[in-house]
């Protein structure tokens, strides 16, 4: 399976507002039945935020490749070369901006976290028939919502009466799916019980922590199987063996990697 190319018209639409002033915005959605690829080496003066509602991203910027979560986009400032990689069946927004966001001076590249509210109007913002003064109200919401990164890991994390374990652990996994921590080690690590982290992951994804975890490196593998060789893939996303990861994959999704 080939990658789609980004500039196909028949995958990307683009949303632009104010273009030209400071003040402006322009979203570029894509949509494609296989994987996306986007790379950045040009010296321009766009900064940029890529973001997905759908499915995590893997980025590359500098020697490793990092992934991108639910709750997060991936930010570039502009000039600094970068790659994003989407799975098959997956939307992408990319927010091309003039004004970087107020908490995230001095950042060049990295995951921050998107607001639920900067995210509803990133998919507003990106319809037909959207006007220019509802987009430029918008977009000030946005970038409000686009925060810098807490720094924080899932050791500070669970301060708020009980809650909010298994968040940590899950923004701290999605950013490494082949992290081989396993639910008593965070547990320690949050200084909480492994009851009551596993009780705290049903709460937020309906599913314990295996099982999360296993779909969380399932959906990292499919943005990388179109460009990186089942081996390489299950090394990435934390497999001890090709076998291993091709039996979880067939029996998550009814066939072997190499076919989907």
């Amino acid at each position: 399976m080939t990658r789609h190319p980004v500039d196909d018209p028949e995958i990307c639409e683009e949303f632009g507002y104010g273009l030209g002033d400071p003040g402006g915005i322009l979203v570029l959605r894509y949509r494609s039945a296989v994987a996306l690829a986007f790379g950045e080496s040009r010296q321009d003066f766009l900064h940029q935020l890529y973001w997905s509602p759908d499915g995590p991203l893997a980025t590359l910027h500098g020697p490793s490749v990092r992934f991108v979560g639910a709750g997060e986009g991936f930010w570039a400032r502009r000039a600094v070369s970068h790659e994003v990689r989407a799975g098959d069946r997956q939307t992408v927004y990319r927010i091309c901006l003039r004004e970087q966001p107020p908490a995230l001076d001095g950042l060049r590249a990295g995951p921050v976290p998107v607001d639920d509210e900067a995210a509803r109007l990133i998919t507003l913002i990106a319809r037909r028939g959207c006007d220019e003064a509802t987009a430029l109200t918008a977009r000030r919401r946005i970038l409000a919502g686009i925060g810098a990164p807490d720094g924080s890991g899932p050791h500070a994390a669970g301060t708020g009466g009980g809650t909010g374990f298994a968040l940590a652990v899950a923004r701290s996994l999605s950013h490494d799916p082949a992290d081989p921590t396993r639910l008593d080690e965070w547990a320690v690590r949050l200084r909480v019980s492994v009851k009551t982290l596993q009780r705290d992951f049903v709460r937020e994804f309906g599913m314990p922590y295996t099982r999360w975890r296993t779909l969380l490196r399932l959906r990292a593998a499919r943005v990388l199987l179109d460009f990186h060789p089942v081996g390489t893939v299950a090394h990435e996303v934390g497999y001890a063996s090709p076998s291993a990861f091709i039996h979880a994959f067939r029996k998550e999704y009814g066939h072997t990697p190499g076919h989907r």
